[in-house]
């Protein structure tokens, strides 16, 4: 049964991955969508991202689930970033990415009156559940009143199920995890993210 009263922003890098995490979520939360991906480049695939994950929502669940966009501000990234532009995927600048996001999710969450926030990060089979689970714990308590909905969605077939949702839904996938840093021959990874 799900219970209104518990409102939950979820981050959302793309579309596929919001595939899983708003089915499950969507049981037991009332759920709004926060779009905030300053690490997306080029321009271009930032707004294909962008569009393709508010299209879903729209198409999957109508009014049902609120899209927010947060502000697209690339050069914040890069300068979050900046040393360890070389670092390998899932490295520092990775972690650094990550903190960075859902940052800004556990502000707007606290701004805007929700009770707790998540991220659609852990679909991924190549994103660090635990270490994305323990940022966004740290952050919940810095915002008093706010907690962190630990979750690692690509668990019981999770990511199977967003390959399988975005298929149904003619959901872009895309092939790089989104920064210009992951763009490179060496970091891309096998298959779509």
């Amino acid at each position: 049964m799900k219970n209104d009263d518990k409102k939950l922003l979820l981050h959302a890098c793309c579309g596929p991955c919001s595939t899983t995490a708003l089915e499950r979520l969507l049981q037991d939360y009332c759920v709004t969508v926060f779009f905030y991906n300053p690490n997306i480049a080029p321009h271009s695939e930032y707004t294909l991202r962008r569009d393709e994950a508010k299209r879903f929502t729209e198409l999957a669940y109508g009014g049902k689930v609120l899209f927010v966009e947060g502000r697209y501000n690339p050069d914040f990234f890069l300068k979050a970033v900046k040393g360890y532009e070389q670092e390998p995927e899932g490295g520092l600048r990775c972690k650094i990415c990550y903190r960075l996001r859902l940052e800004e999710t556990a502000r707007y969450a606290k701004e805007n009156g929700f009770s707790l926030f998540c991220t659609t990060l852990t679909v991924s089979p190549h994103k660090n559940a635990l270490l994305i689970n323990k940022t966004g714990k740290d952050l919940a308590a810095q915002y008093n009143g706010l907690d962190y909905l630990p979750s690692d969605f690509k668990k019981r077939n999770g990511f199977r199920r967003s390959v399988e949702l975005s298929q149904l839904y003619h959901i872009y996938r895309q092939n790089y995890c989104g920064c210009q840093f992951s763009l490179s021959p060496s970091s891309i990874c096998k298959g779509n993210v």
